[in-house]
């Protein structure tokens, strides 16, 4: 799926701005081929949540509604016109001039439709119906049930089954792009890099709709210097002396396509892509053939007042933040994250995880972690679950979406699912199957792995490339015990390493709740001093194993959940406050992470 974009063929109109906003109380029928019957406005793109000073429309479980108005420009009415969402949280009914277009479920990812056949002259109106209900067979997963009030009316419910809020809305950007007729569908870009010879063929395939006479490809290199070109909708090119996307120093080519008829370009599009070469190999990962070091974060797309709604200046902050501690990579906990965060990505060099909002995949979720001293729990997780469907739906859509961006190294199919249940396996084969079968630079996968699924008890770890560990030995295990935490996270790594000596080893997750401001003489939990001293007692483990190749904490920046005696405002395991002012552990990793390398940390 291509980015929508300006181009020489091509216009673009940002429907950012207030739309009318309704919560939907199922009592009197909302009928949308009439304007919304509100005054009230919400910004687009945002979350709706904390736009509002009322904790009914916060804490809202059910439906609501958005509505904006929009002219075309008649020049753009004899092109095609395609209205496009960013995403829709969590699934959405979109209705032009009381029509119904286009339906979507799956709030993470980019859906669009022609709009032609149903516009007016002037003033359209676009209608959105949104759900935020999640339940057994959505991603994410959610506990569902409905009561009724004194009066009857139906009352939903949407517990989360997930540590983060459930926020929802129209978080991305809501765009009308225009293309010709006949006009460029999607382009794929594979690299194929020899690294000895500093070379690297460029696979390019174009999918076109209608007739051309011929499509051309053009590479340019970052100054806009032509490279290589040649003709048809698949190919390969060359270039010499290719300059390599690198962690941290990207460089980008343009792979230009102009669709041509009758010796004219009708459609043209740009795409950036990197020239870098992923294994996993040895026990290591590796990138442009060295052993890569992962240094970094899980983190959220969590902001104050835009939720989980696209928030360009606190990505930009974050990925500046990042380098200046000396990290280089990040994993998209725990859904896609926007496009436009790829696209910032792919220019800084930033390496990322790509994964799908699989979480809560666990019928027993929670804080109680006492089932960790037993081997043979199991939970009903895969018969009560029906997530499968809308899994294949969702890694289709990330790899269409993402197949190209440089920075997306590795895909994570789930965070935290009952790999150690019965059924795990053969849920989650097809689904890794799909993924290597879809992924055009067939990148390794892997998921992130919750506490009870150990060396003895991970049923899955055969379908990763990379074994990606959550742990919180010191914290939801042992609180405050450090000493027994080194011991438990030393034993472990050291399993794992015997049991699977082919595979690198990362954690993905680990850390310790901190409220910033709290200091103790006695290193207590929550304290900064505490919180410094967990990462150091895990940075000193880790260094002693060869295949331990990377550590993600958790989390980047403190982040919004569901209220509960567990949660005082949010998770606070950021090494940032959720306004992004450092917590005292930061000058620890920042010192720590500018002196690992990103390669050859290790010698095997």
């Amino acid at each position: 799926m291509l980015y929508p974009l300006t181009t020489p063929s091509r216009t673009l109109l940002d429907l950012s701005g207030l739309w009318k906003f309704m919560i939907d109380e199922e009592i009197n029928p909302i009928d949308p081929k009439k304007p919304l019957p509100i005054e009230d406005v919400i910004s687009v793109p945002a979350s709706f949540n904390d736009q509002t000073a009322s904790k009914k429309i916060r804490e809202h479980n059910g439906f609501v509604w958005c509505e904006t108005n929009f002219d075309i420009a008649k020049p753009l009415r004899s092109q095609r016109l395609v209205l496009r969402f960013g995403s829709a949280t969590h699934e959405a009914w979109v209705y032009l001039n009381g029509k119904e277009i286009t339906h979507h479920k799956g709030g993470f990812t980019p859906f669009e439709v022609e709009i032609n056949d149903y516009l007016k002259d002037s003033n359209n109106r676009l209608t959105v119906k949104l759900s935020n209900i999640l339940d057994y067979t959505t991603l994410p997963v959610g506990n569902y049930s409905e009561t009724r009030d004194k009066d009857g009316h139906i009352q939903r419910h949407v517990d989360e089954n997930f540590d983060f809020f459930n926020y929802a809305g129209l978080q991305r950007p809501v765009k009308i792009y225009s293309t010709p007729k006949d006009y460029i569908g999607d382009i794929t870009v594979v690299p194929d890099v020899d690294l000895e010879k500093s070379n690297a063929d460029i696979h390019i395939k174009v999918a076109t709709e209608g007739h051309f006479d011929e499509v051309k490809v053009t590479l340019l290199n970052q100054d806009g210097v032509q490279v290589a070109s040649g003709t048809g909708v698949d190919q390969t090119l060359q270039i010499v002396d290719a300059h390599l996307w690198q962690p941290l120093h990207a460089y980008l080519y343009t792979a230009k396509v102009d669709a041509i008829e009758n010796g004219e370009v009708v459609d043209t599009y740009s795409e950036e892509f990197g020239v870098r070469k992923i294994e996993v190999k040895n026990a290591q990962f590796l990138i442009n053939g060295k052993p890569f070091y992962f240094k970094g974060f899980g983190k959220h797309e969590d902001s104050y007042v835009h939720g989980r709604g696209f928030n360009e200046p606190v990505n930009v902050l974050d990925i500046h933040l990042m380098k200046d501690m000396g990290a280089n990579s990040f994993r998209t906990s725990h859904y896609p994250y926007s496009e436009e965060m790829m696209r910032l990505c792919d220019r800084e060099g930033i390496v990322v995880i790509d994964e799908t909002p699989a979480v809560g995949l666990m019928t027993s979720f929670g804080f109680d972690v006492s089932m960790l001293e037993s081997d043979d729990y199991q939970d009903d997780t895969w018969t009560k679950l029906k997530t499968a469907e809308a899994h294949r739906q969702v890694i289709k859509e990330i790899i269409d979406r993402d197949k190209n961006h440089a920075c997306v190294a590795m895909w994570s199919i789930a965070n935290e699912a009952a790999t150690f249940s019965k059924g795990a396996y053969e849920y989650f084969k097809p689904l890794f199957d799909e993924a290597h079968e879809l992924d055009p630079q067939k990148r390794p996968c892997t998921y992130t792995s919750i506490m009870m699924a150990n060396p003895k008890t991970d049923n899955c770890i055969s379908l990763v490339d990379v074994i990606a560990l959550n742990r919180y030995y010191g914290w939801y295990v042992g609180n405050g015990d450090l000493e027994t935490a080194e011991r438990a996270t030393r034993d472990e790594l050291k399993e794992y390493s015997e049991k699977f000596p082919d595979k690198p080893i990362m954690y993905t997750e680990y850390g310790a709740d901190t409220i910033p401001g709290l200091h103790s003489n006695y290193d207590e939990p929550f304290s900064e001093e505490f919180q410094e001293d967990y990462y150091r007692m895990a940075s000193k483990v880790f260094d002693e194993f060869p295949h331990f190749v990377g550590e993600q904490l958790w989390n980047f920046a403190d982040f919004q959940t569901k209220f509960g005696i567990q949660r005082v405002q949010g998770n606070k395991k950021g090494i940032f406050t959720r306004s992004r002012e450092p917590k005292m552990v930061v000058r620890y990793l920042k010192n720590r992470w500018t002196n690992i390398p990103n390669f050859d940390y290790k010698k095997k």
